[in-house]
């Protein structure tokens, strides 16, 4: 059975992500693995290099010995097991989202550039290609609003249909209401703005949802098209929600880092826990660049482990969820 994946960070620990993390487990009655990952020392001849990463693995240690010690106090009977690992943080956790139901992460809030090519990096490596969904929490969830609720971004693609799946799953859970939303930018032509525009975006909405409220008879969908930017409106969206679910469309890019905006977006601005969904591995792409760079990369940047501390639809309209040549955030949004 798989585990709940914990990214424990040795320099400053999310207790939201912790917390999350944790419920999450007891929820779904699985193991949470704590994992640190320990960096490598980028000049292994300079005895000051060797000592950071020295004073850094102590931190690690440190770090993950306290937030078990806080999990077990929240949950006593949570199976936990903990791990540390030489590697760079965002490669250790990707290669172990392989064997992972969910890898758990909190926010740094890096800047733009030392997101992109900071080795401290992690939310948007992970989430471009971790093999599972992956949970960014910013902030605690919302669990004081009533209903429950749980948002979930559709646009009719294979990626978003993922994306539902998970959500009626944790909406039920959660004994939370699901609000399925399809986000409808306006448009510069007249003639896809109309009546008839918005009943086709109504008609591939109900399909996306069709047949999970039989599976889940517990769990109260509602279905929305809503008109605006993407990432405004889902950000709006979820602002009182338990959670923000959404497929990921990303092609991988440079390093794989490159993500669809609507999702990068979000991930800046979404108010609750976003979690990012891939396809299913039998459904990829094998000309997809995020998979096929996988296999090239070989073994060179593949974490070194440590000695554990313990144990066929229609084609959706433009301007949709998820899409790679989306608008993303402004400029000056906040950064993770």
């Amino acid at each position: 059975m798989k585990d709940i994946l914990l990214g424990v960070d040795p320099r400053e620990q999310s207790v939201p992500a912790l917390v999350w993390a944790a419920d999450e487990a007891v929820r779904r009655g699985l193991v949470l693995r704590l994992v640190v990952a320990v960096p490598p020392a980028h000049d292994g001849l300079r005895y000051d290099a060797l000592a950071r990463q020295s004073a850094l693995g102590i931190r690690a240690e440190s770090a993950i010995a306290n937030a078990e010690d806080l999990i077990r106090y929240l949950h006593d009977g949570l199976r936990i097991a903990t791990e540390r690992v030489n590697g760079v943080p965002a490669t250790v956790l990707r290669d172990m989202a392989q064997h992972a139901a969910l890898v758990v992460v909190g926010s740094r809030r890096l800047s733009r550039p030392a997101e992109m090519f900071s080795e401290s990096s992690v939310v948007a490596p992970l989430t471009a290609r971790a093999d599972c969904p992956v949970v960014v929490v910013r902030a605690p969830e919302h669990t004081a609003v009533y209903p429950p609720t749980v948002v979930v971004g559709v646009d009719g693609s294979e990626s978003s249909r993922a994306a539902v799946s998970f959500a009626v799953e944790e909406a039920s859970l959660r004994e939370a209401r699901l609000r399925a939303v399809w986000v409808w930018p306006r448009s510069v032509l007249a003639h896809d703005d109309g009546e008839e525009g918005l009943a086709e975006r109504r008609r591939l909405l109900a399909e996306s949802v069709a047949g999970w409220a039989e599976r889940y008879p517990d769990v109260a969908i509602s279905e929305e098209v809503l008109r605006g930017h993407p990432v405004e409106r889902l950000a709006l969206a979820s602002q009182e929600s338990l959670s923000l679910v959404v497929g990921r469309r990303g092609r991988g890019g440079y390093s794989g880092m490159r993500l669809g905006s609507t999702v990068h977006g979000l991930l800046h601005r979404a108010p609750c826990p976003v979690i990012t969904v891939p396809l299913p591995q039998g459904e990829r792409r094998t000309g997809d660049p995020a998979w096929s760079d996988r296999s090239r990369s070989g073994t060179a940047d593949r974490p070194v482990p440590a000695a554990p501390l313990g144990t066929g639809p229609r084609p959706p309209p433009r301007g949709t969820v998820g899409r790679a040549d989306a608008p993303g955030p402004s400029e000056g949004s906040a950064e993770r």
